[in-house]
């Protein structure tokens, strides 16, 4: 049970980075997604070089090679979503986006010989249909509000095959990755008590080098300005997103089958801090959805 904690705190720290990478999104700035990459690896560099200096961790670098699939897989996914942010609302992809979970966690259970008790399967599938239902209640609001608004979006940008690549490859590539993280964790298995500590340093260092080379491309190659008062959002996104990163490693190699399932729950707590912090409202069908969800949370605790 020890898998539960850590993959709630991750649940919270993901879902309040959803929100500052809501509103740290800039439609206007074809930049604004590699300036968000920067921040996150300059977060993660950081925290990486912290547990190094004062954790007294012995961190072998070969595992950023070893880890190098999992890494991959990660942070492009991220980069396909922060670039998505600035073409379509987030509530359109959502029902793809968080599918991801669920596909990893099906592919943990078909690959990996990974089991779930009858229990978890039921509660598995209440977060996922939860999930699925807010997100496409969330895209029924924002179509309403729109209208009532007047606003008017090019539909290319909403439903056409460029707005769908961008969730698509989001859920594909970021289930490759939690299915490479259970992977990775089997067939180290043998290394010892800090295998978890060697692959979330080696993710944060990966991190860090695609943050200064993001850098490099755009303030120094594209001349683009990057003032520190300008990624407040962005910077309180990363700081939610290293540490949920940091729990996320220790749940996924205890019960990967289970916890890939319940972390991609984390859109229900950027909901519930959306309607707290941006003055939104929720309708009886949301939160219907999102008691669903936490019951389904409840349940995978309790068991």
């Amino acid at each position: 049970m020890h898998w539960f904690i850590p993959a709630l705190v991750a649940t919270v720290a993901w879902g309040t980075a959803d929100l500052f990478y809501k509103k740290g999104a800039d439609p206007a700035d074809r930049f604004s997604y590699l300036k968000t990459v920067i921040m996150v690896g300059l977060l993660m560099g950081l925290h990486a070089f912290y547990i190094l200096l004062f954790k007294g961790i012995d961190y072998d670098p070969s595992f950023m090679i070893k880890y190098l699939p999992v890494s991959f897989f990660y942070i492009l996914s991220m980069a396909i979503g922060y670039l998505g942010l600035r073409f379509l609302e987030l509530s359109i992809s959502s029902p793809i986006q968080n599918s991801s979970g669920a596909i990893a966690g099906l592919m943990a259970f078909l690959f990996l010989g990974q089991v779930m008790t009858t229990i978890q399967f039921f509660a598995v599938a209440l977060i996922t249909v939860g999930v699925i239902v807010l997100a496409l209640l969330e895209q029924r609001l924002a179509e309403a509000e729109r209208r009532l608004n007047k606003e008017v979006i090019d539909r290319k940008y909403k439903y056409g095959a460029l707005a769908l690549l961008f969730p698509l490859m989001y859920a594909f590539l970021d289930s490759l990755g939690t299915f490479a993280d259970a992977w990775f964790f089997d067939a180290y298995a043998g290394f010892g008590e800090t295998l978890e500590m060697q692959a979330n340093l080696s993710y944060e260092f990966t991190w860090l080098i695609v943050a200064i080379l993001a850098f490099i491309y755009v303030v120094v190659i594209k001349k683009q300005s990057f003032r520190p008062k300008d990624q407040t959002d962005r910077g309180l996104a990363a700081v939610f997103e290293t540490l949920g990163q940091f729990f996320y490693v220790f749940a996924i190699s205890s019960n990967a089958v289970v916890v890939a399932p319940m972390i991609s729950s984390y859109s229900v707590v950027s909901v519930i801090l959306s309607r707290i912090f941006l003055k939104e409202r929720l309708t009886k069908w949301q939160y219907t959805a999102v008691m669903g969800i936490i019951i389904g949370i409840f349940i995978l605790g309790f068991e």
